[in-house]
């Protein structure tokens, strides 16, 4: 079985510069892209994109994903095309629109998401595309701005847009506005049907098809040829991820009793010992659901179930073990 399209999907569970060795292994071994999560409080998604454009030479990076609300717009703007400037179409800017309870703790009031989503994106775009812009929305507030370079290439910069939509009104959204969908992990496959629907929605509202639309998809992935060690690590993941992400516990179908049972041990930040005691509650069937976990031949066979139900490029999250022998797994080259 051989999966054409595959991409790394990097978070903060490995030494920073090792992440520029697995990067540059992946772009040997034929994988389109890497994204770089910037999810919890741990690790931002830009310094390292910018590392990893520095090593490779042809490998595309993506922010997976950045949210919409803590960089105005401007520095936003600014900091894509600094990246294009190292990387020259190869950067995608994935964004997303953040989560609660952590939003809040942080002092953002996420009112109205979707209306911050569009306008952040409307604007974006039109300073990527080098236009002079004013924009007087509800959160989006510019006047007579735009990407001041006097040193360098004043063209229009090749940065797609892609969001990361978990939600059905999200989802529209990004059909509507978007140049992808990110679609969200610790999903079942079937998840993507309704999700491919709300899309639909959204790009016969501007006019476009399934097909101008791309929609790489995150996916937790545990390889080891001790399948239970693989699945173990899954395990301790997805206590960690039900507890403080409600809305992919939500878009996963998983038990609310269980969720709240997890978070009652859980604190924020989880600790190691608190996860050891909770990832019981987080059952076999759960894992092999919403994870490709197992041998590399399971793996392989769960995740074409995504591309099968319409993510057209598997963003692969190597969860504990050795992240060449994921690599490896899914090479195409």
């Amino acid at each position: 079985m051989t999966i054409e399209r595959v991409a790394l999907y990097l978070q903060d569970a490995h030494d920073l510069r090792d992440g520029l060795d697995f990067v540059k292994y992946a772009e040997e071994r034929g994988f389109e892209a890497v994204w770089q999560a910037e999810s919890r409080l741990v690790r931002d998604a830009i310094v390292p994109m910018a590392a990893y454009a520095a090593v490779t030479e042809e490998i595309k990076v993506g922010s997976g994903v950045i949210n919409n609300w803590t960089r105005n717009i401007g520095l936003l703007a600014a900091t894509f095309l600094t990246l294009d400037d190292l990387a020259p179409n190869r950067i995608i800017c994935g964004i997303g629109a953040w989560w609660d309870p952590l939003a809040k703790n942080v002092g953002i009031l996420r009112k109205s998401p979707m209306t911050a989503m569009e306008e952040t994106v409307t604007v974006l775009r039109r300073l990527l595309n080098m236009e002079r812009v004013s924009f007087d929305g509800e959160y989006v507030h510019v006047s007579g701005i735009e990407l001041d370079v006097v040193h360098g290439r004043r063209e229009p910069r090749n940065v797609p847009i892609m969001i990361g939509a978990t939600g059905p009104k999200m989802m529209e959204l990004t059909g509507k506005i978007a140049d992808g969908a990110v679609l969200n992990y610790c999903v079942p496959p079937e998840y993507n049907e309704q999700a491919i629907d709300e899309l639909k929605k959204g790009l016969k509202a501007s006019g476009r098809t399934l097909d101008d639309l791309d929609r790489p998809q995150l996916v937790v992935c545990s390889v080891d040829e001790d399948r239970e060690k693989a699945i173990d690590t899954s395990r301790e993941l997805l206590t960690q991820y039900l507890a403080q992400q409600p809305h992919i516990a939500k878009a996963s179908g998983v038990s609310m009793d269980i969720v709240h049972e997890i978070q009652s041990i859980l604190g924020w930040p989880a600790t190691h010992e608190q996860i050891q005691q909770a990832k019981h509650l987080v059952p076999d069937e759960l894992i092999h659901r919403i994870t490709a976990s197992g041998t590399p031949d399971e793996a392989r066979v769960k995740v074409q179930e995504y591309i099968n139900n319409g993510a057209t490029c598997p963003i692969l999250y190597p969860v504990g073990g050795n992240v060449k022998v994921l690599i490896d797994t899914f090479a195409t080259k």
